[in-house]
């Protein structure tokens, strides 16, 4: 139980932190593969705290997910770091599909597992979603009270995203040709008999028409490649690179942002009881929507700006990642 079968993880890994793989069942039937984390010293017979967590989109376990929740067990927390439905080691026969109901129903299912754990206490469960899986836990937070304490790094709304575009940037009618452009999709799954894939936040080329591609990111990065991509492509293709990983090797369903058009997340955050943590990069492109969601909710709440740091610094750089945040935060309300 010390340390994984031909482990994968990208990170340090400290062999002090008891891990092993897990399974457990959200309540459509996947199979969610994860990764639970006994924390430092653990005893036989004591009650722990224990925290959720996943993300970010299209990443996986043995990423920052798994880095998250190995920190947070050498600090006293049970956690499990899992992959989504239909992604990473998670079961599915459609692969690398994305669902708002499904992702967030898997953050409810890794509660199911961790309250049924005879060493963690049920009232003392929390939840952490990273990037996209951040807009996920909100909503799940919304409706599961069991999630006693929910925090965020680097939220990113996916349902807006897909709709409006980074910084509200898509037009209407490239919202329309978009949703020509999932019909097409779907009719080619239709008459090929085989999934499709595309690209989850639609690009236009310069005669406004939809990009396809096979694969998310290129072998090496173009010339022209803008800050953004080049921050994502080189976490994703150079230093945290996973072969199970959307982002790493592969691309999303192209009829996955469907979902997110007919049913956006963070509905009710308004309606979060539970205390909350939101944290993001001074630098980070995302930052406005950890912003806006922020001032959505209620007290108690608390927002974390992380100066200097972009948003995938705070996937794996351990200088920048606030750990002393969440470990107050967790500790103080679990």
């Amino acid at each position: 139980m010390s340390k994984l079968a031909n482990d994968t993880r990208v990170f340090k890994i400290n062999p002090e932190v008891k891990v092993q793989n897990v399974r457990f069942e959200n309540r459509y039937g996947f199979i969610l593969a994860g990764h639970l984390y006994l924390p430092k010293n653990f005893e036989e017979g004591k009650k722990y705290a224990a925290i959720a967590i996943s993300g970010p989109f299209g990443a996986v376990k043995e990423q920052a997910s798994g880095l998250y929740a190995q920190t947070l067990a050498e600090r006293g927390f049970i956690s499990v770091a899992f992959d989504q439905s239909m992604t990473g080691e998670s079961s599915g026969d459609r692969r690398n599909v994305a669902s708002p109901d499904i992702f967030v129903e898997d953050f409810s299912a890794a509660v199911d597992f961790l309250g049924s754990q005879r060493f963690v206490d049920r009232e003392r469960i929390g939840a952490l979603g990273i990037c996209g899986l951040g807009s996920h836990v909100l909503t799940a937070a919304s409706i599961d009270v069991r999630i006693k304490a929910v925090a965020t790094s680097v939220m990113y709304d996916m349902a807006e995203s897909m709709w409006k575009g980074l910084n509200n940037s898509k037009t209407e009618a490239e919202r329309n040709k978009e949703k020509e452009y999932l019909a097409q999709m779907r009719w080619e799954e239709v008459d090929k008999g085989k999934q499709v894939g595309g690209f989850h936040e639609l690009p236009f080329d310069e005669n406004d028409n939809p990009v396809r591609a096979n694969k998310l990111f290129p072998d090496k990065l173009p010339a022209d490649a803008d800050p953004v991509t080049t921050e994502f492509f080189n976490y994703y293709v150079g230093r945290a690179y996973h072969p199970n990983s959307i982002n790493s090797t592969a691309i999303w369903d192209a009829t996955s942002p469907w979902g997110y058009y007919n049913f956006p997340l963070e509905q009710r955050i308004e309606k979060i009881k539970q205390p909350k943590l939101i944290v993001a990069g001074e630098k980070a492109h995302s930052r406005y929507m950890s912003e806006d969601a922020f001032e959505r909710m209620t007290d108690p709440k608390k927002l974390v700006i992380v100066p200097d740091a972009t948003h995938t610094d705070l996937y794996d750089q351990m200088d920048k990642i606030p750990f002393d945040k969440f470990d107050e935060f967790f500790k103080e309300n679990l």
